[in-house]
């Protein structure tokens, strides 16, 4: 195998992944815009609305949450923070969709938390207001609360990363710790809580399942509806379009907001300056604002959704859920595989010629990320569709056999969706492994006979594969997740675990829904235990003493 087919391996690899987002926009332009007129138009001002009101509260609620959290496990000392440290990253294992579904149970009327309310107080049904779950204040709760650790990591990273120096001046002139931590560190660390507030939001317009269990009518139930409810997919692709063009512009900010990120100052950092201990009402407070979020977002979640199960009478080593956990995995197995490859073939590409097209092709590959599963999924049903009625006419007419969906009834479509969405992931860890690679060590290798696919078999994939397998866990992690391009492209007769659950949520059997659902949540915690565990070994480095740090922060 030569250099040059690698490389035009690698083109075919980013037009797979480019395809689906330019053909929802074409079918959009080129589509009949009678449904709009008549049906999507009226309802369009609720989307937009609904929409933007959910991006607000999220990206704020995250911002703030994850920001606060950070500082306080970074800079402080208070009861229980090692391990809060760790544990405000546990959120990440869950789908959002999960945790609707588990605090609907425990918060909705017939569940235990009204129903203890009315046996202590004796109150009718009438007889007392309670929070709707089912609202979009409470899809926006359940997206903060899984979505908080992308700012929680990101504003820590650059917390520890900061000179205290800074910090400290402010503290001598007289400031209190809440105005120095507002007037100094935060500052210095926006970029970095915008790129993880921005992620949030682009998870947020991604979102389909908790939106549309708690009847939250956004852009993304919208193509939903559209597809399924009333057959139109030029609508569905219509309403794509409009969710493309926002999301693309939340990439453009998020890669604006990436760029600017820079380490503010030289000096002594956060990461080794002796902590100062909060005592007192001050410590508990400090434990109980970062403790509240993984409770929240973890161990009340995960407990109901085990009392759920226990209740439901399902089994998950029946034959039915072992054949949706084969579905399950064989498909994001497939997919981590495929998409591993492809970003190998791309960074090879860009490393081994560089240039502006080199970094425009993975710009281009990695645009999926931005882009909501439900919109790659209309970009790739619509023009396959055609092709598949294409050539079944096409053989009835001249073979007299019909060939039915060669191409839309099979997980190949499935696949090149994952490989669209989550390209983005392959490509960064790879990045990253590679990174730590000496560019002369290509020299070094070539000089030495070795031609382009062994010095990528030899020398890169060696040095990259702790990254390389990363990058598959995530990707397989995230695949068994998604729900969106999932609902829209699975064959008949062919259910993954995130289908099962939200069937069985929609139809009102929460308890039948915490099985499949506590299966997924212990496949999300596989990468983020092995995120844990980095956190867990930086807490244990970089703690050299600072007396001057210490009586300073003390007042």
């Amino acid at each position: 195998m030569s250099e040059r087919l690698l490389h035009r391996l690698a083109w075919i690899v980013v037009i797979l992944c480019v395809a689906p987002i330019v053909t929802a926009g074409l079918a959009a332009l080129t589509g009949d815009w009678q449904t709009w007129t008549d049906v999507l138009g009226p309802v369009l001002p609720r989307y937009v609305g609904a929409t933007l009101a959910l991006v607000a509260i999220v990206g704020v609620s995250t911002a703030v949450v994850g920001s606060i959290t950070a500082w306080l496990v970074t800079v402080y000392r208070f009861p229980g923070v090692r391990l809060l440290e760790v544990a405000l990253a546990l959120p990440l294992a869950f789908p959002a969709y999960v945790l609707a579904y588990a605090y609907t149970h425990l918060l909705d009327h017939p569940g235990p938390v009204q129903t203890l309310l009315r046996e202590v107080t004796g109150w009718g049904p009438r007889d007392y207001w309670f929070p709707e779950i089912r609202s979009l204040g409470g899809a926006a709760l359940m997206l903060t609360i899984v979505l908080y650790p992308y700012v929680y990591l990101l504003a820590r990273a650059s917390f520890k990363q900061q000179s205290s120096n800074a910090f400290l001046v402010a503290r001598t002139l007289g400031r209190s710790p809440i105005r120095a931590f507002w007037r100094v560190a935060l500052p210095m660390a926006r970029p970095a809580i915008a790129g993880g507030a921005l992620l949030a939001v682009m998870e947020t317009i991604a979102d389909y399942g908790t939106v549309a269990f708690f009847n939250v009518q956004t852009f993304a139930t919208g193509i939903y509806q559209a597809w399924f409810s009333m057959g139109d997919r030029g609508a569905a692709a219509q309403l794509s379009l409009c969710l493309l063009s926002f999301a693309l512009l939340l990439a453009g900010l998020e890669r604006a907001q990436r760029g600017s990120a820079r380490t503010a100052g030289r000096g002594a950092r956060f990461e080794t300056m002796e902590k100062p201990r909060l005592s007192g009402a001050k410590g508990w407070l400090a434990m109980v604002i970062c403790l509240l979020p993984v409770l929240l977002g973890f161990v009340i979640p995960v407990v109901m959704l085990g009392v759920m199960a226990f209740g439901s009478g399902q089994s998950l080593l029946s034959a039915r859920y072992l054949g949706f956990m084969q579905n399950s995995v064989t498909v994001a197995a497939v997919a981590a595989v495929l998409t591993m490859v492809g970003a190998v073939l791309i960074g090879f590409r860009a490393r081994t010629n560089p240039g502006r097209r080199s970094k425009g092709m993975v710009i281009a590959a990695g645009l999926g990320y931005a882009v909501p599963g439900g919109v790659i999924a209309v970009g790739l049903m619509v023009p396959m569709a055609a092709l598949d009625n294409l050539i079944d006419d096409i053989m009835e007419a001249t073979f007299g056999i019909d060939t039915g969906l060669l191409i839309t009834g099979s997980i190949w479509l499935m696949v090149v969706a994952y490989m669209a969405r989550f390209m983005a992931a392959a490509l960064n860890a790879y990045d990253s492994g590679m990174a730590t690679v000496p560019a002369h060590y290509d020299a070094i290798g070539r000089s030495l006979g070795q031609p382009g696919p062994s010095l990528l078999w030899r020398v890169h994939l060696p040095v990259a594969r702790t990254s390389v397998l990363t990058a598959l866990l995530i990707v397989f992690v995230d695949v068994m997740k998604e729900l969106p391009a999932t609902l829209i492209l699975h064959p008949f007769n062919f259910q993954t675990l995130a289908v099962q659950a939200h069937r069985l949520a929609s139809d009102e059997r929460l308890a039948q829904a915490a099985v499949p659902s506590l299966v997924l949540v212990g496949f999300g915690l596989i990468p983020v235990a092995l995120l844990c565990r980095t956190l867990g070994r930086d807490n244990s480095t970089g703690r050299r003493s600072a007396k001057i740090g210490r009586a300073i922060h003390a007042g």
